[in-house]
């Protein structure tokens, strides 16, 4: 189902953050000409926040880490007094480093430029860079392989797993940034005191010394988010001494999985904690009675803040606190950090509290819980977007399934879980041709919600000959459900296990004429990676379809270094010249591209990694979070594709084709076709148009927004004119392919009666 466009061989997608002015708009649904201010973030889902001088103007703007799928957003501040207002502009990130499961962002040595402490893959630690920005963002590695702190037998590797979100701060009030995390079984604290100020005078350098095993002198229970006060016997720091009462309590046991954010809750001039804590909504506040240099927990609040709003956000929060309104006083941003994709509240997993108190004595009021996620298209989790020209106006509308909006979350024997139910939105196009805007049309296309399903991914085709468009949908079951279009806007459950399908999990059907025989066939991704394609061997009116093969193009997404899923999402389209071409989207996050598909469906399909932004000389890869969903076409009428992809945070994001990268895909046989003036267009009986040289005969091919060929006719022009009839075709998009002595030519027109 999906479209026939003009993609000339030799493109490279953009990302549309580029061409900031040739965005499509979307409309909020709250009014009709409210626009959403960032529709093309890609959404959020477990976010961590950084201050950080992007654009090198003096004023600190904010990024924000998305753990599910370790993307990054770049919000610039206007740095007006009192006023939350940033700009979105993506370009920025390809100046950060890869970043891993988590990030803080502070300035390790005092020069005012805000570095970077993020995960370490493989170690189990931390990797440390540094930003030498002067005109423009850089940052430079530090700390190889990972960073160290000194112990006993000497140097080793400052243990941080990745389900836990450390402090970085300087906690004794020295001048360099100290670390505090949980010994590697959880229950205590451990201190890594920087000696850089000590040692050197300046805090320029990242020299760790392990000086607590038990800060604060608490610990947390192996069963819950319970907390123990004054557990260190006698105020002893070592494990030796500890160990009688970890046997006993049965701490040995504790799963990994905290969250620190450091800041003076109440004026007293030393540190207190923020703690969150795996499989739970809340922050505990931790009041610090000891001083800078020796802490003691001496209370805590379950209710935090205890004077307004609790906080209560799946799963496991971790807390940001940057000055969000350039008020001077800085604010608290919370999201989920749990590592798990199905434990996070989606759509309202962004909470921000405003400090209207002290920096060192912060009074929070709770001003929204999805803040700028609320601007953006979010989906919930997961954004499986799909192009289909619903009313037949000849303008691309897009849909949005997802796997599911967070519901509700419980516990059964101490085990966290969350509820989510699936649906399909339907975003109507109400702007031209040349300039679409997408205005919320329907909730819940299909009226799918209430079935309490997850992972709906929507195909469009007429499936039983009554002239109205069936909607398709895959699933995480495996199925697919057979919607059928009754024609008055409604549907019915018409199969709910439509051809009998036997895909494991995480059907993805798209519907595309893959033999040129003017029938759709059908092709469905999966969990398991691969493509299985049925042949359409029917008719237009009962279309019939035989199962061919599971590996289709030999195609199969999964990367097994990282998973024994792959989660593809296929997308079938055609260029000007009328070769078929395929995107698939994947568990690890990169947009799959292939060519060399006809006359080689028994085949394997080439891939190529001309489909990817050029991050540096050498990445070329098209990576767009995790689980990635595809769709392409030309939505506004340059002649050029436009691709929207989706990613599991549920937002989605906007690419434009720039002409001219050389992406190495072209063969002799795939020419550029010259572009035709169609006129009118739009039409209703017979389209004209005039040859720019002479042919002696022309083939003419005309496909509709489906790829199917519903017109074929050999032609001699009369004085380079040629005239198409077109009364039997139905509203909507075609494309027409027309094929001479001497060159080959295409165009596009709209059908409207």
């Amino acid at each position: 189902m999906k479209k026939f466009l003009f993609f000339l061989s030799g493109l490279l997608f953009m990302a549309a953050h580029l061409f900031s002015q040739n965005l499509p708009q979307v409309r909020t649904g709250r009014g009709e000409t409210e626009n959403l201010q960032y529709p093309w973030a890609g959404g959020m889902n477990s976010i961590q926040f950084g201050s950080i001088d992007i654009n090198r103007d003096g004023i600190k703007d904010l990024v924000a880490f998305d753990r599910q799928g370790d993307r990054i957003m770049c919000f610039i501040n206007k740095g007006v007094a009192n006023t939350i207002d940033y700009d979105l502009q993506q370009q920025y990130v390809k100046d950060f480093p890869r970043l891993y499961h988590w990030a803080i962002f502070a300035d390790y040595n005092g020069d005012g430029k805000t570095d970077i402490f993020t995960y370490s893959p493989g170690w189990a630690g931390i990797i440390v860079y540094k930003n030498t920005s002067t005109d423009h963002l850089r940052f430079e590695r530090v700390a190889y392989p990972y960073l160290e702190s000194k112990v006993e037998s000497g140097k080793v590797n400052l243990f941080v797993t990745y389900a836990d979100y450390p402090g970085i701060v300087d906690i004794d009030g020295d001048g360099d940034l100290d670390i505090l995390s949980f010994w590697g079984l959880g229950s205590f604290v451990e201190m890594n005191k920087n000696r850089s100020m000590e040692d050197y005078g300046i805090p320029d350098s990242l020299d760790y010394v392990k000086t607590e095993y038990c800060w604060g002198h608490f610990a947390e229970s192996d069963e819950s988010n319970a907390l123990f006060l004054d557990t260190c016997v006698n105020g002893a720091n070592r494990t030796d001494t500890l160990a009688p009462w970890l046997e006993k309590s049965g701490q040995a046991k504790r799963h990994t999985g905290s969250t620190f954010c450091m800041l003076d809750l109440n004026g007293d001039g030393v540190l207190d904690l923020l703690l969150g804590d795996v499989d739970y909504p809340g922050l505990f506040a931790l009041v610090n009675g000891g001083t800078k240099d020796k802490a003691v927990i001496i209370s805590y609040d379950t209710l935090f803040p205890d004077y307004g709003e609790a906080i209560r956000l799946f799963s496991m929060p971790a807390a940001s606190y940057i000055d969000v309104n350039n008020d001077g006083l800085k604010d608290l941003l919370v999201s989920p950090f749990d590592p798990g994709l199905y434990v996070s509240q989606n759509k309202h997993s962004v909470w921000l509290f405003l400090n209207s108190g002290k920096n060192d004595k912060p009074h929070f009021n709770l001003v929204t819980r999805n803040f700028l996620q609320d601007q953006m298209i979010d989906a919930g989790s997961g954004a499986y977007p799909v192009f289909y020209d619903w009313n037949h106006d000849g303008k691309m509308d897009l849909f949005l399934g997802n796997y599911g909006t967070y519901q509700r979350s419980y516990y059964d024997h101490y085990i966290l879980h969350s509820v989510y139910y699936s649906q399909i939105v339907w975003y109507k196009n109400i702007g031209t041709t040349q300039q679409p805007v997408f205005q919320p049309q329907s909730l819940d296309f299909g009226n799918l919600l209430s079935h309490h399903l997850v992972g709906l991914y929507p195909a469009f085709a007429d499936l039983d000959g009554d002239g109205h468009t069936d909607l398709l949908v895959g699933n995480s079951k495996g199925n697919l459900l057979l919607m059928h279009n009754k024609g008055n806007g409604s549907f019915e459950m018409a199969d709910s296990n439509y051809l009998r399908v036997k895909i494991k999990a995480f059907s993805a059907p798209d519907f595309f004429d893959l033999d040129k025989d003017g029938l759709p066939d059908l092709i469905i991704g999966q969990k398991a990676g691969n493509l299985t394609y049925y042949h359409n061997d029917g008719t237009v009116q009962h279309p019939h379809f035989t199962w061919v093969t599971d590996s289709l193009g030999k195609v199969n997404v999964t990367d097994y270094n990282l998973s024994y899923d792959g989660y593809s999402t296929p997308c079938f389209f055609r260029d000007a010249n009328g070769y078929t071409r395929l995107v698939v989207g994947s568990e690890q996050g990169k947009i799959f591209y292939y060519s060399h598909i006809d006359g080689n469906l028994t085949g394997k399909f080439t891939e190529s990694d001309s489909l990817g932004i050029l991050l540096d000389t050498t990445d070329v890869s098209f990576d767009r979070g995790i689980r990635t969903a595809a769709a392409v076409a030309d939505i506004t009428g340059d002649g050029k594709p436009e691709m929207v992809a989706g990613n599991f945070s549920g937002g989605v994001e906007f690419f434009h084709a720039v002409p001219g990268a050389v992406t190495g895909l072209s063969q002799p046989r795939e020419t550029i076709f010259k572009r035709l003036l169609l006129m009118p267009n739009p039409v209703r009986d017979v389209v004209r148009f005039l040859l720019p040289e002479k042919e002696t005969e022309i083939h003419l091919t005309v496909y509709d927004v489906d790829g199917r060929k519903v017109y074929a006719q050999q032609i001699v022009p009369a004085h380079n004119l040629c005239v198409l009839p077109v009364q039997n075709l139905k509203n909507g998009l075609y494309f027409l392919v027309a094929k001479g002595t001497k060159n080959n030519y295409s165009g596009r027109f709209v059908v409207m009666k």
